[in-house]
């Protein structure tokens, strides 16, 4: 049975996530998000499943790090989840006994009214993971945890409150992640990620990557940047485009990177999943392409048509 790893340990959204996505498969905590890609890309794990991006708090940086530092992986599959907490306590504790909470400072930032309003008196400590927060309540480190509902299931702790957010529509998204292989084909309904590093010195190169993909009707769902490191003011770029690298006009894209920029890392083809068709837009299609290339083909031989 394949096995994939997650960022973990026991009842994080990364565990709800790796569930939803291979409901099948066995599941095997990481300490951390760079762990869990490691341990995909040292054979301990088939897979990986870690959260890349919050619609609240934004790209998770320490997964858009690991993504483009060692043997490239390369995602199957994305999962949204609506991400709502619990607060979760020894047995028998009040919100009155509650003198501190811990989370990831993720989960914290996402529940910063609710803990205003309701434990406002409650020192606020940052945890490695949601989970994590949740066992240091069972070893007596804090009074309470900000935690993924699924952890109540792993923990022997009461829940004082649960529905927990203060942006009621707040989302995360994981991508599943492999090593590079068979990727999933098109379906229509696909989105693209890649890592380019661009030539900084040169005036206005990010408008000219930007432009490859916009004279190929390719749609850009996603851009955020990082920093090199020890490499002051030069960024690396991720970008997320609707299509697949099957289709011609985004093959015609990547290469153009290619030639453009300093690196270019594939993080994967996959599945969109809200299901949203991928349109090409006029003159982008494959049998454009095809039809254009044989024009030149024709022009080459010595006709003209």
């Amino acid at each position: 049975m394949p096995s994939i790893a997650y960022f973990g340990p026991q009842g994080t959204f990364s565990e709800q996530a790796a569930r939803a996505a291979r409901p099948d498969d066995t599941l095997v905590p990481a300490v951390t998000v760079p762990e869990a890609l490691a341990m995909v890309r040292d054979g301990r794990a088939d897979l990986a499943c870690v959260p890349v991006e919050n619609s609240v708090e934004g790209a998770v940086s320490a997964t858009m790090d690991a993504l483009t530092e060692d043997e490239p992986l390369v995602a199957v599959a994305e999962v949204v989840l609506p991400v709502t907490f619990s607060l979760l306590v020894r047995p028998g504790m009040t919100m009155a006994d509650v003198k501190s909470v811990a989370s990831h400072p993720h989960a914290l930032a996402q529940v910063q009214g609710w803990l205003a309003a309701n434990i406002g008196h409650a020192t606020q400590l940052a945890s490695t993971s949601t989970a994590a927060a949740a066992v240091g309540v069972l070893d007596g480190n804090y009074d309470a945890a900000i935690t993924a509902p699924v952890a109540v299931t792993h923990y022997k702790l009461d829940v004082l409150a649960t529905g927990i957010a203060d942006v009621a529509d707040a989302v995360t998204r994981f991508l599943v992640l492999q090593r590079p292989g068979e990727l999933p084909p098109p379906t229509g309904s696909d989105r693209t990620s890649i890592a380019v590093v661009a030539a900084y010195e040169r005036t206005g190169v990010l408008a000219e990557l930007l432009t490859e993909l916009a004279l190929r009707g390719i749609n850009l769902s996603r851009i955020e940047s990082r920093p090199l490191k020890g490499r002051l003011g030069e960024y690396r770029f991720y970008l997320d485009f609707d299509g697949h690298v099957a289709e011609r006009r985004v093959g015609d894209a990547l290469a153009a990177l290619h030639r453009r920029c300093q690196d270019v890392r594939f993080l994967g083809s996959y599945p969109k999943v809200d299901g949203s068709a991928t349109i090409a837009g006029a003159y982008n299609a494959d049998e454009d392409y095809a039809a254009a290339e044989r024009w030149v083909a024709n022009v080459r031989d010595g006709r003209t048509r």
